[in-house]
């Protein structure tokens, strides 16, 4: 019988006022330390970023979201924090920020496949 695998995971949020502490949610990023998975995922829905945040340029703003994939994937353009091992890396994204980008506390669970329980998770709080 496999054995279930621990993880962690934390909702990817868009603040477009800080200030006002509204928020609607563009992505996850989850990971595993035994497992030595990560990974995160956005989707950023343009004509509801335009009713909430037009001030804003939309494009920079998925740019910067993109950069949470990068670094979960360890890509080295994504400079020296997508370096840095799996949990430091998951650390990092989720540290608490005051900008528009922020994440949730971090979730645990427990998952016999941690690939579906990613898109579920996925598919449940953010599409």
């Amino acid at each position: 019988m496999q054995e279930p695998k621990l993880y962690e995971y934390a909702v990817i949020r868009l603040v477009p006022k800080p200030e006002r502490e509204e928020f609607f949610n563009v992505g996850i990023v989850m990971f595993s330390k035994k497992e030595r998975f990560i990974k995160a995922k956005i989707h950023l829905c343009e004509d509801k970023f335009r009713l909430l945040h037009s001030k804003t340029e939309y494009n920079d703003v998925l740019k910067h979201l993109e950069s949470f994939v990068k670094i979960a994937e360890g890509e080295k353009t994504a400079g020296s924090i997508a370096q840095m091992e799996i949990p430091e890396r998951f650390r990092w994204l989720t540290a608490v920020k005051s900008s528009i980008i922020q994440t949730s506390r971090p979730h645990p669970g427990c998952s016999l496949d941690l690939e579906k329980t990613f898109d579920r998770l996925f598919g449940e709080l953010v599409l």
